[in-house]
C-alpha cells in the first residue's frame, strides 16, 4: 500500500489555493511540501496542520492505494 494525496490537491484547487499558500496557511517547511508533492509519507502532525487550515477530516486529504495507483 502506498499514500496518496490526489485528493489534497483537489482541495486546493477547488479552493483556489496554490501549494505555497497551503504552505504558508499551515506553516509547513519546504521538505514537507516536497515530501507530499512526491507522494511520500509525511508526520501525522503535517496532516494535523493541513486539516486544521483546510477545516477537513483526513480522509479528504489522503488515501492509501494501491503501489500501481500511485505511479499513474
Amino acid at each position: 500500500m502506498a499514500v496518496s494525496y490526489k485528493r489534497l490537491w483537489k482541495i486546493l484547487i477547488d479552493k483556489n489555493m496554490k501549494k505555497s499558500d497551503l504552505e504558508r496557511d499551515a506553516q509547513l517547511t519546504h521538505y514537507s511540501m516536497s515530501k507530499l508533492t512526491k507522494e511520500q509519507d509525511v508526520s501525522t502532525d503535517v496532516l494535523y496542520k493541513i486539516c486544521s487550515t483546510l477545516k477537513c477530516g483526513i480522509e479528504e486529504v489522503m488515501e492509501f492505494v494501491d503501489e500501481d495507483e500511485v505511479k499513474k
